[in-house]
């Protein structure tokens, strides 16, 4: 009977260790279960964006001036008294009208003064003329000498000199006469005037009355620095660039003094073949239509001109490069979700995004938001960019390999980046 009690304790015992052990073993699972999700939950997550490859134009951004496409200086070319001004200033005109009118009278009492003198002219030399006609006749019979029939032929080419004078300063005269209405040269917009009726003007000079310019189309003059055209040069030769469309001349866009940007894009139509000591650059011209007067002469603009195709420029957000004392770098996330230094080339930037040219290939996971929380070798949680699944669709239409990259339709807007560095604010 005590031995069965016995058996009874001990196995009472053994079964109440067991179930310690067995909940002590559940309490330890459950402990690392939630260890694990509080480390799970504890992996900071990363906002990343998929970058793609693209084939982009590159553009050069420098100063330039307006300039009219013609220009002409509207001259008093007869000597008088301005008596009026015949069209208002700033107004348009076309070639040949009349805008200022020069007292006609002097000039006029001119032109019958030379006339009188042709008429007199004209008379001696028929008078001449007739002499040689009668001894002809005379010399044959041997009535005159040969020298006097000699002085008469002398007599009668110096009338007919006189003549041919007299009727040059009638010439003169009537061209004169018709100078006193000064005519514009060209079509265009008329300046203000730098006479007024009254004034004296022509007499020692050809006085400046006004000026003309046409400005529909306009031009913009502009330099391009010397070693962005061999380096331009140098990577079509070696292939990292390509041309763009040999069809037809580089555009040219314009931002205005105010910060907009002019709609209507231009051609490049003259580059010179030299370099310029001064300034170690070389001047170009471009054209732009100008419909509207939008653009005066004599403005300064910012002139970006397209150039070259860059097959491999890779698009990252601002935020998303930082520049260190090694170059710059970005943050990429891999398959695993770690986290990646990648040091890249981007010297230019284009809205809100760098190009870079130079370390990515394309299809990378880059990190766009908050990179200063991360670091090389941090394992994070990858959450897309919102705005990377909208733009996909959008962007898959224009997005160009480097195998089959092709110049762009230089008829569509398109807004091309700069091939030179950025400037100091927009590293910052």
């Amino acid at each position: 009977m005590s031995s069965k009690n016995d058996y009874r304790t001990r196995f009472g015992t053994l079964t109440g260790v067991s179930a310690s052990l067995i909940a002590c073993v559940l309490l330890l699972a459950a402990c690392s279960d939630r260890s694990k999700k509080d480390e799970a939950d504890a992996t900071p997550e990363a906002v990343v964006r998929t970058v793609e490859r693209r084939a982009e134009p590159l553009a050069t951004e420098q100063p330039g001036r307006l300039a009219a496409f013609r220009s002409a200086d509207v001259r008093a070319r007869a000597g008088g008294v301005v008596i009026e001004r015949k069209y208002q200033e700033g107004q348009k005109v076309a070639k040949g009208d009349v805008l200022f009118r020069i007292d006609p009278q002097p000039l006029s009492a001119a032109l019958d003064a030379a006339r009188g003198a042709l008429a007199k002219a004209q008379a001696e030399h028929d008078s001449a003329r007739d002499k040689i006609e009668r001894y002809r006749g005379l010399l044959e019979e041997r009535a005159i000498s040969a020298r006097e029939d000699a002085e008469s032929r002398a007599a009668e080419a110096r009338a007919r000199a006189e003549v041919l004078a007299a009727r040059a300063e009638v010439r003169k005269a009537e061209l004169n006469l018709g100078y006193t209405s000064v005519v514009s040269p060209i079509a265009g917009r008329v300046r203000r005037a730098e006479v007024t009726e009254g004034a004296l003007v022509g007499l020692d000079s050809a006085t400046l009355l006004t000026r003309v310019e046409q400005i529909d189309p306009i031009y913009v003059n502009f330099s391009q620095p010397a070693a962005e055209v061999y380096a331009m040069t140098r990577d079509l030769r070696t292939g990292k660039l390509q041309h763009g469309n040999e069809a037809s001349a580089p555009q040219v866009h314009v931002t205005l003094p105010d910060g907009r940007e002019y709609t209507l894009p231009g051609k490049l139509l003259f580059t010179d073949l030299a370099v310029d000591p001064g300034t170690d650059t070389i001047a170009m011209r471009a054209l732009l239509p100008n419909p509207d007067g939008v653009l005066l002469p004599g403005a300064f603009v910012q002139v970006r001109m397209q150039g070259a195709v860059n097959p491999n420029i890779v698009r990252v957000p601002r935020e998303s490069l930082t520049r260190t004392t090694d170059g710059a770098i970005v943050r990429v996330v891999d398959a695993q979700g770690k986290v990646h230094d990648t040091k890249v080339h981007a010297e230019a930037i284009d809205g809100r995004d760098w190009l870079v040219t130079d370390g990515l290939k394309g299809g990378e996971k880059v990190i766009v938001q908050n990179v200063a929380q991360f670091s090389d070798g941090m394992q994070v949680k990858i959450k897309a960019d919102a705005t990377d699944a909208a733009g996909a669709a959008a962007k898959s239409a224009t997005v160009v390999t480097a195998a089959d990259a092709k110049p762009q339709d230089n008829t569509a807007p398109v807004a091309p980046a700069r091939a030179g560095p950025a400037s100091k604010a927009e590293t910052q």
